[in-house]
């Protein structure tokens, strides 16, 4: 879709005037104005908007209102997601853009006309309404990083009986062939004899295999950065029934691993200067006499012996592997994301995916970059003395913590026990859905720290 259209001169579109309200108060408004604005009750309030007409009844001009009353970084993104959501099928500009907002503006304009409606037999394509912009605005950086939170978007929200751990191998080997990187896909018993036994053992319970997926592209001379991704397909819990309320939206469990992948295409399609490495393990986490079971004592990659607690803490068992493969050629950077923990959802909430790093310095450019995209992430500690609470008596450790403390802080502690001693990580524990939805970000999937963490990228690796 075309969300936006370049103008080298003075554009020709319906204007949208921002204004706060000490901006609206000092303007000289005819009668005609005021007696429309009778009905909108105007002000300049955040995310008021009042559509002025012509004497012939055709929208003249945008009023938008910029007086928000909290913090939020997505205020101004969420504002042109409104406008672009409410406003009728037409062309428009801004005439007035403050400095450093056009970015906010474009992003929030084009979020708003994310739709998942394939599946609706009243689907129809959306007419999307049309921007117009400087000839020097970023119209490419601004397509590519919707493209990828939509491709994000789409996977999550996808149904597990379309989306299995081979569809995902299909996604990602198809990712490969346009942008000619190296596919690698190891699935089934094949996981056993190359070394990755932990994501064997939490697949082995569903007729969809188990799988490994390895994308590799750019040139050997770039720094090599490795993204992770978890790609639990469906996680009932395995042994470890969840409820059904706690079981109704683990489509979403790859969430992970959707953001893995949008990341690397973004990363592609805007030809960063890495040696970019996907690793997907992919399961679908069931039950029954094939499943692993609590109580269960499985290999890794790493060599580390895991009792396994509880079935439904899963995925950082398949990702254990993932991480020892990625820690063995020593990246410049590493960094998975993970729908892991209820623990962090409880704690931040759905607006605020948990971060960890080994490296401080590492966490506060991540800090910075998620600033200046306008997509909040929080700094939590992995706090090693909470490292005992996983501790066996039978293995070298369990999968889940003895306590109900801590729980998202805990299992960064039982992935860094995979990583270490190498020190460039980055774990994000995301939770890749909205129960709620707003302008720009609507209820379901969220493409969770994907445009931050890509920001972070490019300040550190673009020349």
């Amino acid at each position: 879709m075309n969300f936006f259209s370049t103008v080298a001169q003075k554009p020709d579109g319906i204007p949208i005037i921002l204004c706060d309200e000490a901006d609206w108060a000092a303007k000289k408004l005819n009668d005609s104005i005021e007696n429309q604005n009778e009905i909108y009750k105007f002000q300049g309030k955040g995310f008021q908007v009042f559509t002025e007409t012509d004497e012939q009844g055709n929208l003249a001009r945008v009023y938008a209102g910029t007086e928000f009353e909290t913090d939020d970084p997505r205020n101004w993104v969420i504002l042109f997601a409104k406008l672009a959501t409410e406003l009728p099928d037409k062309v428009y500009f801004i005439e007035n853009i403050p400095e450093g907002r056009l970015y906010d503006a474009m992003l929030g304009w084009g979020l708003a006309h994310y739709r998942f409606s394939e599946f609706k037999s009243d689907s129809a394509d959306l007419e999307p309404n049309v921007l117009q912009v400087d000839k020097d605005a970023p119209v490419k950086a601004i397509n590519d990083a919707l493209k990828a939170v939509f491709k994000g978007r789409d996977l999550i929200n996808t149904p597990a009986n379309l989306l299995t751990t081979l569809t995902m191998a299909k996604v990602v080997e198809d990712l490969a062939k346009e942008h000619g990187a190296e596919f690698q896909l190891t699935k089934g018993a094949d996981l056993l004899l190359e070394g990755f036994p932990a994501i064997y053992e939490v697949g082995k319970g569903s007729p969809s295999p188990a799988a490994l997926l390895d994308l590799t592209w750019g040139k050997d001379t770039h720094p090599k950065v490795t993204l992770v991704g978890k790609g639990v397909v469906f996680d009932t819990g395995g042994n470890n029934l969840k409820p059904a309320s706690g079981m109704r939206n683990m489509k979403k469990d790859m969430g992970g691993a959707a953001v893995a992948i949008s990341l690397a295409q973004l990363i592609m399609d805007q030809e960063l200067p890495v040696r970019l490495r996907l690793l997907v393990p992919t399961v679908e986490n069931n039950p029954g006499w094939h499943g692993y079971r609590p109580g269960d004592i499985i290999k890794t990659r790493k060599g580390l012996s895991v009792e396994i607690e509880n079935t439904d803490a899963e995925g950082r068992v398949i990702l254990c592997d993932a991480l020892a493969l990625a820690v063995e050629e020593d990246p410049d950077l590493l960094i998975d994301f993970a729908t892991l923990t209820g623990a962090a959802r409880v704690a931040l909430g759905e607006d605020l995916p948990a971060c960890y790093a080994a490296d401080n310095a590492l966490m506060s450019e991540l800090m910075e970059a998620s600033e200046h995209v306008r997509e909040p992430l929080w700094h939590m500690p992995i706090w090693e003395p909470y490292r005992k609470h996983l501790n066996s008596d039978v293995a070298d450790m369990q999968n889940a913590a003895n306590t109900p403390l801590a729980g998202s802080i805990t299992a960064s502690l039982y992935l860094w026990d995979f990583v270490k001693p190498y020190k460039n990580w980055i774990h994000i524990d995301m939770f890749g859905w909205r129960n709620t939805g707003m302008p720009g970000y609507p209820k379901g999937a969220a493409s969770s720290a994907l445009r931050a963490v890509f920001k972070f990228l490019e300040n550190r690796y673009r020349d």
